[in-house]
């Protein structure tokens, strides 16, 4: 029979077996260079189009957040622009290429999309910005001191081609957008998104765009910068626009990424936690760099729209801590790839808005934004490990001097780990230098889902739910300061931004 003491150890032993196992695993940063380099606004959010009756797979989640009807005195909303402090965003989207401005109030019966049935694009009628709703907007800019990066409609002045159905073609008409700037079109290069422009003829638009602003911006300093194509990475067509464009003429070349498949797809919440089908994405962010490099060395790479799951986002991931997983992966993969700027679709609207469509309350991706842009500078350094391909780690100089952060981001729901720092200082390979063992304390923020859920909405803060106060103020995001000779431990199904201020990397002098 067993006695009270055997069963007292195997109900103990019993527990620590049910308990996450804790995996050590040394990570190793190359401090001495940096391997690429973020604008200091990487983070950047859309507001877009989308009418109410914009629907996919029988949700119709816009509700009032399209940019005709977006409550702009909501103060949730003002408040969490504002904590960015300041917050890049860009105005466009797919209707983007269907909207006309009516500057001089020229347009007969302006009025906002309508639902149609056939012979437009996604169904909708062409929308018309009157002058009242674009001060609205630019006063709303102006009050949260926003950066702003507006999309234009790239198709107007042109036909269909009577030849190839979505081929559009003709001359970009610029005259309707002599004063709202600063990006041509929206997902027509390649194949296209329901319609599509040559490249060469995309080409020859962004450099009457480029015109057009140098006569309008004459000092360099203020100029807009030129962006585009704006759409989804096709090689030869991306290839024969760089190389058509003429130099100096795109500032910045803007690519889409919706890796995850459409919205309805169940394997959403399975893909946000593989880390192989996380990386087959990186091929994408590579070419578009090395495009880059070869064509328009002078430019830099942007992701000017991204969701994860097309249609409106994962209907039942996309607003959860889950999708964190996803969206931090891709800011720390972009990052070493030397892409400027990340614009997450959307800001509010749609399954994947970082606040929700219609209580403007942040969903748990909002918090994972605005710590990158809080502890994350613009330095990206070299970080490996050869541990567990669910720990993802992202390194970069920290945003205020000195020091340097991380981003640890475990997949895992069952392992948990404990992380050895090493510094390599060698500039031609070779072991690592040394062990790095910290004699400040560490700033750290470790994101949990509510009851370790991570389809939860609300997330967590070193424990502590992150929840507007009685007066709608965005939370203040505190670090808990740890010893810095412990291990840095990063529990199972959680999100980490560790910031070390006595890791001395040459790099961020």
């Amino acid at each position: 029979m067993m006695n009270f003491k055997s069963i007292t150890f195997f109900v103990v032993f019993l527990s620590c077996l049910l308990v996450s196992k804790a995996e050590k695993v040394e990570v190793v940063v190359e401090g001495a260079t940096s391997i690429a380099q973020t604008d200091e606004d990487f983070i950047c959010v859309t507001l877009d189009w989308w009418p109410t009756n914009k629907c996919d797979y029988d949700q119709c989640p816009w509700g009032q957040a399209g940019l005709f009807n977006l409550d702009l005195k909501n103060k949730i909303l003002e408040k969490a622009v504002k904590a960015f402090n300041p917050l890049r965003i860009r105005v466009g989207g797919s209707l983007q290429d269907q909207v006309v401005y009516n500057v001089r109030n020229n347009v007969e019966n302006c009025q906002p999309f309508q639902k149609q049935d056939k012979d437009f694009l996604f169904g909708f009628s062409i929308g018309c910005l009157d002058m009242k709703r674009w001060d609205e907007l630019n006063e709303f800019f102006n009050q949260t001191r926003a950066k702003v990066t507006f999309g234009l409609n790239a198709l107007i002045g042109r036909k269909e081609s009577e030849i190839e159905k979505t081929l559009w073609v003709g001359d970009w008409y610029s005259h309707n957008a002599n004063v709202l700037f600063v990006f041509l079109g929206n997902e027509l290069c390649g194949s296209g998104v329901s319609a599509k422009i040559e490249a060469k003829q995309y080409a020859k638009d962004m450099a009457t765009l480029k015109n057009l602003v140098k006569e309008m911006y004459p000092n360099p300093k203020t100029q807009p910068k030129v962006l585009g194509p704006g759409g989804f990475y096709d090689k030869k067509w991306f290839d024969t626009f760089l190389d058509a464009s003429g130099h100096d003429v795109i500032d910045g070349v803007t690519h889409h990424i919706y890796n995850l498949g459409p919205g309805n797809n169940p394997d959403v919440v399975h893909r946000v936690q593989d880390p192989f089908f996380l990386t087959q994405i990186a091929q994408t962010f590579k070419d578009v760099s090395n495009a880059i490099d070869k064509f328009a060395p002078w430019s830099g790479a942007w992701v000017s729209e991204s969701g994860g799951a097309y249609n409106s986002g994962g209907q039942l991931v996309s607003y959860t801590f889950a999708f964190g997983f996803w969206y931090l992966d891709q800011l720390g993969m972009t990052s070493i790839y030397n892409h400027k700027v990340y614009c997450r679709q959307a800001l509010t609207g749609g399954n994947y808005a970082l606040l929700n469509t219609t209580t403007f309350i942040p969903n748990p991706d909002y918090y994972g934004a605005l710590l990158w842009h809080k502890v994350m500078g613009s330095k990206v350094l070299s970080v490996t490990h050869k541990g567990s391909p669910y720990l993802r780690v992202y390194s970069h100089c920290a945003k205020k001097e000195p020091g340097i952060s991380f981003v640890f981001i475990n997949l895992s729901k069952n392992t948990s780990f404990e992380i050895d720092l090493f510094h390599d200082l060698n500039l031609n390979g070779g072991s690592p230098s040394f062990e790095f063992k910290g004699h400040k304390e560490r700033e750290e923020y470790h994101l949990t889902p509510k009851d370790g859920n991570i389809l939860s909405s609300v997330v967590l803060l070193n424990g502590t739910p992150l929840e507007l106060s009685d007066s709608l103020e965005i939370p203040n995001l505190k670090p808990k300061l740890v010893d810095g000779l412990k291990p840095i431990s990063i529990a199972a199904h959680s999100i980490a931004f560790v910031t070390i201020r006595d890791f001395n990397a040459p790099a961020c002098s």
